[in-house]
């Protein structure tokens, strides 16, 4: 097995993959893949905070709070003061973009199944799934072993 070229494929797989989401929803909605992700945070996470995107989205705090404060002036979202700790506030959707939310979900939806769905079995998608997970927890206790 060649794990060059398995990242390889990985790699190019995402970039493809998250290209042509990107280009629909763009394309039908105006709303570009980069806000939908994080507005999909906001709608998770009871209470979320720019540190919870930030940890959901693997990206670091500066960049979750810079894509915030453009998804809050486009007015899909609205940042308030956290009652819990003054030193950060609570992101949540504004009704537009719990509106838009929800269909940006039909169309990414649509895609994936596109994408993914007529290419494999949902068994196969089953392993392949689970297969990633497995190789993210076993890179992040790598992670974590290094800098400890």
């Amino acid at each position: 097995m060649d794990l060059k070229e398995l990242f390889n494929e990985v790699v190019r797989f995402e970039i493809e993959l998250w290209s042509a989401v990107e280009a629909r929803l763009k394309a039908q909605l105006g709303l570009p893949l980069t806000h939908y992700e994080p507005m999909t945070v906001m709608d998770k996470v009871k209470g979320c905070r720019v540190f919870d995107i930030a940890s959901e989205l693997v990206i670091t705090t500066g960049g979750a709070s810079k894509l915030v404060d453009r998804i809050e002036e486009s007015g899909y979202c609205v940042r308030r003061p956290n009652p819990q700790d003054r030193r950060s506030s609570l992101v949540e959707l504004t009704p537009p973009g719990r509106r838009m939310l929800a269909k940006a979900r039909v169309v990414v939806d649509d895609e994936l199944q596109r994408r993914l769905g007529g290419a494999a079995s949902k068994r196969e998608l089953g392993e392949f799934l689970a297969t990633l997970s497995r190789l993210r927890t076993a890179a992040q206790c790598g992670d974590e072993q290094r800098t400890a």
